[in-house]
C-alpha cells in the first residue's frame, strides 16, 4: 500500500480530537469577547461562532441593527471555541455558542452545558439538522462534494469509487480529518453508511492521495493547478471561488455524499437569556436565513430562496445518524489515520 502521512493523533482523545479537528474552515478568530454584566444585560450579549468569517460579521450586524441589542462576538474554529468554553468553565462568558459541527453539539447537550429553548421558526428549519429537544438549531449546512479545475479537468468521474482508477493517480487531494471537521463528517459519513466506504479511501489512498492542510488549503491546490480533484470538498468554498471567476466547479456522486450542518444553541450558562435567546430567533428568522443563502451555504429553512448552487433537493445525500456520532468519529480518525501510516 502507498504510504501517506499526516499529522500524527496518536493519544488523542475524545475532548482533544474534537479540540483539534472539528470546524477548521472558519475564518479566523476576530474579537475577543468581553464579560457581560447584569448592568448591561438587555444591551449585549456573547456570541461564541465557528465562521464563516463574513457570513457571521453580517449576521451580527443585522442582528444589532433590529434588536439594538451589541454582540460581543469570538471568532475561531469549533475547537477553539470548545477549549475556550473548558478554559472559561469555572467563569462562564458566552451566552450563544454556533459551532461548524453538529456531533460538538451533541457533546454539549450530554455535558450539560445547552439549555432548551423553543425558537421562532425552529419548526421550519431542517429536523435532521437540529435537536428534537430544543437544545439546538441546525441554521445552516455545507455539502460535501468533488470540485476539480476546469482547466485540467474536461470528464470528471460520476462515482468515489472512480477515483481509485489509474486515470487519477497522484491527481487527488482531500482536507486532513486533523484539521477539517467537515473532513471528519464525511470520511465518517461515507464509511458509516456504505458498506464498501472503507475500500473506496483505500483505492484513493493507494493512489497517490494527497492528505495536506484543511478545506481552503486543499481547495487552493486545485485552483492552482497543483492537484486536478479534492474530494470532500465544502461546497460552499467551490461556489464562493467559482463565483469570484477562478476556474472551479463542483458536483455531487450520484451515490450520494454527506451534509455537514452547523448549529447554534443557548448555552446553560448564558447571562443574559433573553437576549441570547433573541439571537437563536434572529439566526432562524428569514432574514438571516437569506444571510446564510447569500453565502453560497444551504439555509436550514429549505423555502428560502438560492442562487448559483445546488439546492438540498438536488443532492444525492447519504443517510448519515449524526446522533452519537461523536465517540464514533474519533474511531474513524483513527481509522484513517491508520491506514495513511500502512
Amino acid at each position: 500500500m502507498k504510504k501517506t502521512t499526516i499529522a500524527p493523533i496518536a493519544g488523542i482523545g475524545a475532548a482533544l480530537f474534537l479540540l483539534s479537528a472539528c470546524g477548521a474552515e472558519a475564518g479566523g478568530e476576530g474579537n475577543t469577547a468581553t464579560e457581560s454584566t447584569s448592568s448591561n444585560e438587555k444591551q449585549s450579549i456573547t456570541v461564541y461562532s465557528a465562521g464563516p468569517e463574513g457570513l457571521a460579521e453580517d449576521i451580527k450586524t443585522a442582528f444589532e441593527e433590529e434588536t439594538g441589542i451589541q454582540v460581543d462576538m469570538f471568532q475561531g474554529t469549533t475547537g477553539k471555541i470548545l477549549s475556550r468554553l473548558e478554559a472559561e468553565s469555572n467563569n462562564p462568558v458566552a451566552d450563544v455558542v454556533v459551532l461548524a459541527s453538529v456531533p460538538s453539539m451533541e457533546g454539549l447537550k450530554s455535558e450539560g452545558m445547552l439549555q432548551p429553548y423553543e425558537a421562532k421558526n425552529g419548526e421550519l428549519m431542517n429536523q435532521e439538522w437540529s435537536d428534537s429537544d430544543h437544545y439546538y438549531y441546525g441554521y445552516s449546512a455545507s455539502a460535501l462534494g468533488v470540485a476539480y479545475n476546469t482547466n485540467q479537468v474536461d470528464n470528471p468521474p460520476g462515482e468515489w469509487t472512480d477515483f481509485s482508477d489509474p486515470e487519477w493517480a497522484n491527481r487527488v487531494t482531500m482536507p486532513d480529518p486533523t484539521s477539517s471537521g467537515s473532513a471528519v463528517d464525511f470520511l465518517y459519513g461515507l464509511t458509516s453508511t456504505e458498506a464498501d466506504g472503507w475500500e473506496w479511501i483505500e483505492g484513493w489512498i493507494d493512489n497517490g492521495l494527497l492528505v495536506a492542510g484543511a478545506n481552503k488549503e486543499s481547495l487552493d491546490a486545485v485552483i492552482t493547478g497543483d492537484k486536478d480533484v479534492v474530494v470532500s470538498a465544502v461546497d460552499y468554498m467551490a461556489y464562493k471561488a467559482k463565483a469570484s471567476g477562478e476556474p472551479i466547479e463542483i458536483y455531487y456522486p450520484e451515490s450520494g455524499t454527506v451534509i455537514s450542518p452547523r448549529a447554534a444553541g443557548v448555552l446553560a450558562d448564558a447571562t443574559n437569556v433573553s437576549g441570547a435567546q433573541a439571537y437563536i430567533d434572529f439566526l432562524l428568522s428569514d432574514k438571516a436565513q437569506q444571510l446564510v443563502a447569500d453565502a453560497y451555504l444551504l439555509p436550514g429553512n429549505e423555502e428560502i430562496a438560492l442562487s448559483d448552487r445546488a439546492s438540498l433537493s438536488e443532492i444525492p445525500v447519504l443517510p448519515v445518524t449524526w446522533e452519537g456520532a461523536e465517540e464514533k468519529q474519533i474511531d474513524t480518525l483513527n481509522e484513517f489515520t491508520s491506514k495513511l501510516q500502512q
